[in-house]
């Protein structure tokens, strides 16, 4: 196993384990939110701090996605072109996936610099910088993952294509799913 293959799987299991982490915490917090609101005592703050919870989930669960290959695509519209033009397909696609997410992690530390000051209304010890953190952040995890992933792009590309995972998820194989005609 070569260092870049052994760095991709430390920053998928990175990304899998902070992945995790929100979703237990946010599956605690509407949790107490819900048994709080049940007992007659709401907590004021729970609405919040899940709203917040849910865009970490959206920016980090996006990266991990990334980092996987699965993100939106179209693979069974670019499969159907030759590799000579798939190649600079993907490569475009890839080269302006990673530009959205340059300009986002600046506009992001842009946001997160505005903000400093600002509290949460229900939490007023908590930094607005560190719930909006996640825009920067995210941007610039999705950009490694893409990164990382953009030699197997290279390679599907030349090859044989890319896999369709959603044809992949429901069992359906790339022949299967192609639409035949009766002459």
């Amino acid at each position: 196993m070569n260092s870049l293959t052994i760095f991709k799987n430390a920053y998928f299991k990175f990304l899998e384990v902070i992945v995790v982490a929100i979703m237990i915490a946010l599956a605690s917090v509407v949790t107490v939110g819900f048994l709080s609101r049940l007992v007659g005592s709401p907590f004021s703050w729970y609405d919040e701090v899940a709203s917040v919870g849910l865009a970490w989930l959206t920016y980090y669960g996006a990266a991990l996605a990334a980092a996987k290959g699965a993100h939106i695509g179209c693979p069974t519209v670019v499969n159907y072109f030759p590799p000579s033009i798939r190649l600079p397909i993907a490569l475009v696609a890839e080269a302006i996936t990673i530009g959205f997410f340059v300009l986002l992690a600046y506009t992001g530390t842009q946001v997160v610099l505005i903000l400093e000051g600002s509290t949460l209304i229900s939490l007023t010890s908590v930094s607005v910088q560190l719930t909006q953190s996640a825009i920067p952040i995210g941007a610039v995890l999705f950009i490694i993952a893409e990164l990382l992933h953009l030699p197997e792009v290279i390679a599907s590309a030349k090859g044989e294509g890319f896999t369709d995972h959603e044809l992949e998820e429901a069992g359906l194989s790339y022949d299967k799913a192609s639409i035949t005609t009766k002459q």
